[in-house]
């Protein structure tokens, strides 16, 4: 189902939003090219636009270069799933700048880090840190790279790319010693696909991944555990930036996930600004969003509308009783 196909009765809304919509204008959302970002751009514009009356597109984005185009143009507007980890310093300056507000939590127990598939967790219950893993790379073979292991990098233009990485090198975790190659899944439906073949197959996966999705609900990864504290300071210089030319190990920062909006934005739409900081919910709320577009193979604005109609008792606590009354003539 999508927008286009709602009822006489959507359209009619819209029309007689016009005023409303005058005063909220046109708006860009950016709409990350993962599950949970797709879900959570389209939830905004369903709401923005059927509550609040306002004209939203969605354009595709990415952390580093969403972040870039609001801080250089201004556009996009919000970007509602923003993980802020790999650009925090960046992220920093240009809210000092007064060029961006760092809004909501919007997954307030979100997290990242580096995984095996079940069946290593159930075959080799005693491999439980990273340095368990590089120990046996013989459990990740290498198809293009016969006595080396396998470790499933984000895919690139991804800032976890970076991260990931740096955290290979010589200095940190040293993969060329233990025998390791990271490979680029090349997207994200990629980077799934290397987990789903490797669950039907039983065979070892090694990679990065993160909390909420529904390919840790429905393949069982197993996060792995490390020796290395947790380095702020170290991250932000080092760890996050392609110029890191010595980076230590560091334990991953605990993950934040905010929504970005412009300031200029934000001082001009009071309404829209209370309903993006009082919106968010938990991995596990979103994460049955998530199984549902994976188990019926739908987008983020199918995964929005389930929302919608299934969980009223989460999402009509963000917004005016008027504002979801409009909200549901829209998508019934």
């Amino acid at each position: 189902m999508t927008l286009l196909k709602q009822s006489v009765a959507a359209v009619t809304l819209a029309l007689a939003s016009g005023m409303a919509m005058a005063e909220c204008g046109d708006i860009v959302v950016a709409e990350m090219d993962w599950a949970s970002a797709e879900f959570a751009a389209n939830l905004d514009k369903i709401i923005l636009e059927e509550g609040f009356g306002c004209s939203v597109d969605l354009a595709p984005g990415a952390t580093a270069t969403t972040l870039a185009s609001m801080e250089s143009k201004g556009r996009p507007h919000i970007a509602p799933e923003f993980w802020s980890n790999a650009v925090r310093e960046r992220l920093q300056q240009a809210e000092d700048n007064g060029q961006v507000i760092v809004a909501t939590k919007l997954i307030p127990d979100a997290a990242d880090g580096w995984y095996v598939s079940k069946s290593i967790a159930d075959d080799y219950p005693e491999i439980n840190s990273i340095d368990d893993v590089l120990a046996r790379p013989e459990l990740f073979p290498n198809k293009e790279n016969p006595g080396k292991g396998t470790f499933v990098n984000c895919p690139s233009g991804w800032t976890c790319q970076i991260a990931n990485t740096n955290l290979t090198k010589p200095t940190a975790y040293n993969f060329e010693k233990a025998g390791f190659v990271a490979i680029d899944p090349g997207s994200a439906a990629g980077l799934d696909g290397t987990i789903a073949k490797s669950y039907d197959r039983e065979e070892g996966w090694f990679g990065y991944y993160w909390q909420p999705s529904s390919v840790l609900s429905k393949y069982e990864l197993k996060r792995l555990t490390t020796d290395a504290d947790v380095n702020d300071d170290h991250w932000n210089s080092c760890i996050a930036k392609e110029e890191c030319d010595t980076p230590q190990r560091t334990n991953f920062t605990p993950t934040t996930v905010n929504t970005i909006v412009t300031t200029g934005f934000a001082g001009e739409n009071p309404d829209v600004m209370e309903y993006i900081n009082k919106r968010g919910y938990t991995s596990d709320e979103v994460g049955k969003v998530l199984v549902y577009m994976s188990d019926n193979q739908a987008d983020g604005e199918d995964g929005a509308i389930y929302f919608l109609e299934n969980h009223e008792e989460i999402w009509t606590k963000w917004v005016t009783a008027e504002v979801a009354d409009k909200v549901r003539e829209a998508i019934n």
